[in-house]
């Protein structure tokens, strides 16, 4: 059962340099930024990764991001390495979201599955520079065993019950 307590969020590399290659850029930033106030709502832990931010540039600046966030700087694809792996232990669940859907959100799930993570990617929250490898990536990860969800779907899978205290404040998220 996926709770805010066995979960963490990856919001991985939606930088400056792919602002206007990115199909469907401004659905990708606001999913994120629901995404975002979601996990501050719920204080489930959120790693803010930029690869090679010198060349691609810092994250967004109109995506939220909440305060407990950790920044990440990579070069590496995949967001696993030794330094982040002190910090998701006792995580079993892992939600992915970003870019470039067929390179960093690929491999980064494919490692999360290595390391026995439930993988929820957040299909209209992630994307490519096309639309053929966003779908060729989803393909994949649904093939390799990922839950492709979307921001909506996945929120109110994840709470279960209208009867829980945020439910008011979070049902205005996606409206």
């Amino acid at each position: 059962m996926i709770t805010s307590k066995n979960t963490l969020f990856l919001m991985v590399d939606i930088q400056e340099k792919f602002r206007n290659v990115i199909p469907e850029m401004d659905k990708i930033i606001k999913n994120s930024s629901i995404l975002n106030k979601f996990a501050e709502m719920q204080n489930i832990p959120i790693f803010v990764t930029e690869q090679y931010p010198e060349g691609l540039g810092k994250t967004l600046e109109d995506i939220y991001v909440p305060s407990h966030a950790k920044p990440f700087i990579k070069t590496r694809f995949s967001i696993f390495d030794d330094k982040i792996d002190r910090f998701i232990h006792r995580k079993t669940n892992v939600v992915i979201y970003g870019i470039e859907a067929h390179i960093c959100i690929t491999q980064t799930a494919l490692d999360a599955k290595k390391k026995g993570f439930d993988v929820y990617v957040i299909a209209d929250a992630v994307s490519s520079r096309t639309m053929e490898n966003k779908d060729i990536a989803i393909n994949r990860l649904r093939q390799e065993g990922c839950i492709i969800s979307s921001t909506e779907m996945f929120i109110f899978e994840m709470i279960q019950d209208a009867n829980i205290p945020q439910f008011k404040d979070i049902s205005k998220l996606v409206k």
